[in-house]
């Protein structure tokens, strides 16, 4: 297994996002999810992703039980920050130092380990305080109940002065061909700071291999109402997967394989993180790292995808609260 450093620790170069393992996707199955997540750490994956809010709980559940013999194995990243209620897709955003001690506490109990080895605000709150939530959270580094802390989606000035505060170790925004955001700055600002960016949706939500049906998508897939999944947004953006599925051939790999290849030549503080609770697509995602991009294949791969390329907004307004913070 390939490795980047992240705060100051080796990590695999690909980790596995675990939101897809209980909701958002359409029907969840535990029993297929723990086999890939078993899979994955046999296969020298070491950095897995989570947040109370996946499932309402149920995510960090159930990496609680994947990691009872493997804890010295693997690291642990999850989030507070997303407050949402059963049933809904509504959220509201809570940064209050009260708030973030409890939700630790939550957390650690659901993955039963002592300490979180990356805490996430999941989105910050435009009207807290940004020293009291970096204050809250260097309280918990402080008390050993969190190793390292980062933000998501936020800008590059956010960063710089979260970091001025306190070491931020990484920073989690979407990053694929279709969204090429962190390169309007916040790439650069955690090199200046020394913070990874772990890039969320990698291969768009699914979009980018090819294998997605806007049409077919099972009950409870988020994806149904996603802007860019829907009406005219979608045919628009159907484009850009067959463009990415005909230079993956070129190549000889699939179309996840160069989403995920070309994702890590953009410096070694890139960590993609892709979602899939199957033990197939693990391998093929897997199968990025041995994909090898000379400097005219990335040229020519971020000449096709330009910024702004994709079609619609990333989310529902309501997805759309603290973004950019």
């Amino acid at each position: 297994m390939k490795t980047r450093k992240l705060a100051g620790e080796d990590v695999s170069a690909l980790g596995l996002g675990c939101m897809g393992m209980s909701e958002f996707y359409g029907p969840s199955d535990d029993a297929e999810s723990l086999r890939t997540l078993a899979r994955a750490a046999d296969l020298g994956v070491t950095l897995f992703d989570t947040a109370d809010a996946y499932g309402f709980g149920h995510n960090e559940t159930l990496l609680g039980r994947f990691l009872a013999g493997r804890r010295g194995q693997v690291r642990i990243a999850t989030k507070f920050g997303l407050v949402r209620k059963p049933g809904s897709y509504e959220r509201r955003i809570d940064n209050s130092p009260a708030y973030i001690r409890a939700a630790c506490e939550a957390s650690l109990r659901r993955l039963g380990v002592e300490t979180i080895d990356l805490y996430y605000a999941h989105r910050l709150d435009p009207l807290a305080p940004l020293e009291e939530t970096i204050g809250a959270l260097a309280g918990l580094v402080r008390a050993g109940k969190v190793r390292a802390i980062g933000l998501c989606e936020v800008t590059p000035a956010t960063l710089r002065r979260a970091a001025a505060i306190h070491p931020v170790a990484a920073v989690q925004s979407e990053y694929s061909l279709w969204t090429r955001d962190p390169e309007e700055g916040v790439l650069q600002a955690c090199r200046e700071v020394g913070a990874v960016l772990c890039a969320y949706s990698p291969l768009g939500r699914g979009f980018l291999t090819g294998k997605v049906d806007t049409s077919t998508l099972p009950p409870g897939d988020f994806r149904s109402f996603n802007p860019r999944f829907t009406g005219d947004n979608a045919a628009a953006n159907a484009r850009i997967a067959a463009a990415v599925t005909a230079l993956a051939a070129a190549r000889g790999c699939t179309p996840a394989q160069l989403a995920l290849a070309w994702l890590l030549t953009q410096g070694e503080h890139v960590i993609p993180i892709p979602g899939t609770r199957r033990q197939e697509r693990l391998l093929e995602n897997l199968g990025a790292l041995d994909v090898t991009l000379g400097p005219q294949d990335i040229a020519e791969i971020a000449a096709a995808f330009p910024p702004g390329l994709a079609a619609g907004e990333r989310y529902s307004p309501e997805g759309m609260k603290g973004l950019n913070a």
